[in-house]
């Protein structure tokens, strides 16, 4: 007997996405309250430019060493209680960085905040995509649009300590506090049961049927190639090779993403003063641009991806990416250059998301695992994206740097095919 499915999720399904969206906003919100107290830090530790630097890439370190833990951490803990528990620790990590009174005590804190911000990042988005897939849509996109305003507020919680003269200590104890019961608060809300829920009665919300459906042998041994068409079973070897050929494109995808967003946050400020010569004032408005654009992109993102399948939109926004910002290198203006990070934004913005929900429905991989190495593997190329990028500007010009950026639209746009243009 086949049941209709409701329309609109069901109250369980609604408060599960109010909770991960909690999840989301806590994590971005931790580490950007700590980023306004570098310099304050930075001078009372009385740190070179060259010992500030390596203790900062402490926190990169840590979540590249800790990145392919965390698909163990939500078999045995589930997706919601590691970004909870990931959560807490990011959060005391963070705290004892803001109280350090020596580099050694600040690079180990940075290491564990960043080792437990990755474990949160990766289970935060296999609760999310759980949830999306009994709404029966797309709606992962939202959550990282709630992480943007998370980052945000982060950064004015932290602008507004540092004007009502609170200590760092003060500060970030109330940071932490105050997000450590937030998460708790929203696991009470995060979906139960087991991480997959294929078994008959597991699921409950919208796509029930669809979801606790057996899949057929050939489908579920599936894997899109480069072209988009979804090949058959095949042998053993074949189905491990093709995973292996599609994990490295959504890898390739997903540092696609973060490259545009690194040089929008380390380089556009540079750019725009330095060889456009803009005022201080007017050269912010780069990565302004650049992140309200991506913003906007998330909140809208879902129901492009509904409409039109995850493909086309990463295909479409690779191409906004490399021809708005190409344009705006071939053509070097300040309001053009500023229109250029905002149309790389708005290319990028889905890419992350979509990376991570294909890898975590690649088929022949334990729960959590595809999301870790995507994870994982594209905070090796976001850590290795600024000396790259610094290393060609100095040999030439940071204008021809940056066409990091439209080339990584263009990788994208290429490597979209793999992304399977369906709605959940």
């Amino acid at each position: 007997m086949t049941v209709e499915a409701p329309s609109r999720p069901a109250l369980a399904e609604r408060q599960a996405r109010v909770a991960v969206a909690v999840l989301f906003f806590t994590n971005g919100a931790l580490f950007a309250n700590l980023l306004p107290r570098y310099p304050q830090i930075k001078a009372d530790l009385g740190l070179s430019n060259s010992l500030y630097g390596l203790a900062v890439a402490a926190f990169p370190a840590g979540a590249i060493a800790a990145g392919l833990a965390a698909g163990v951490a939500i078999r045995r803990l589930g997706s919601a209680r590691a970004a909870v528990l990931g959560t807490l620790l990011t959060g005391a990590g963070i705290l004892a960085a803001g109280l350090a009174d020596s580099v050694v005590l600040f690079a180990g804190a940075l290491f564990l905040a960043g080792a437990m911000d990755a474990v949160t990042d990766v289970a935060q988005n296999a609760h999310g995509l759980r949830v999306q897939r009994r709404y029966g849509r797309s709606i992962i996109n939202s959550f990282h649009a709630v992480w943007s305003i998370g980052a945000v507020a982060g950064g004015s919680m932290a602008a507004a300590a540092i004007a009502l003269g609170l200590s760092r200590g003060q500060h970030l104890t109330i940071s932490a506090v105050v997000f450590a019961v937030a998460a708790c608060i929203a696991l009470r809300y995060c979906l139960s049961g087991p991480e997959t829920e294929t078994g008959p009665g597991t699921e409950t919300g919208p796509g029930a049927e669809t979801a606790n459906a057996p899949v057929p042998a050939s489908e579920s041994a599936s894997v899109p190639d480069i072209g988009g068409r979804v090949e058959g079973a095949g042998g053993p070897g074949t189905r491990g090779r093709r995973t292996v050929y599609v994990l490295a494109a959504l890898v390739l995808i997903a540092t696609a993403g973060t490259l545009v967003e690194d040089a929008g946050s380390s380089w556009a400020t540079l750019y725009l003063s330095g060889s456009l010569h803009a005022s201080v004032t007017l050269a912010a408005f780069g990565y302004i641009a650049l992140v309200g654009a991506q913003f906007i992109g998330r909140v809208i993102g879902d129901r492009l991806v509904d409409r039109f399948g995850q493909r086309t939109v990463a295909r479409a926004g690779g191409l906004i990416t490399a021809a708005g910002m190409g344009l705006a290198l071939a053509v070097p203006s300040v309001p053009g250059t500023v229109l250029g990070f905002a149309a790389a934004g708005l290319g990028v913005a889905t890419l992350v998301p979509a990376a991570m929900h294909e890898a975590d429905e690649l088929p022949g991989l334990k729960p959590g695992s595809g999301l870790a190495i995507v994870s994982w593997l594209m905070r090796l190329g976001f850590l290795a994206s600024p000396p790259i990028v610094g290393l060609v500007t100095d040999a030439t010009s940071l204008r021809v740097g940056l066409l990091v950026a439209p080339l990584a639209g263009l990788l994208a746009f290429l490597l979209a095919g793999v992304l399977r243009n369906r709605h959940h």
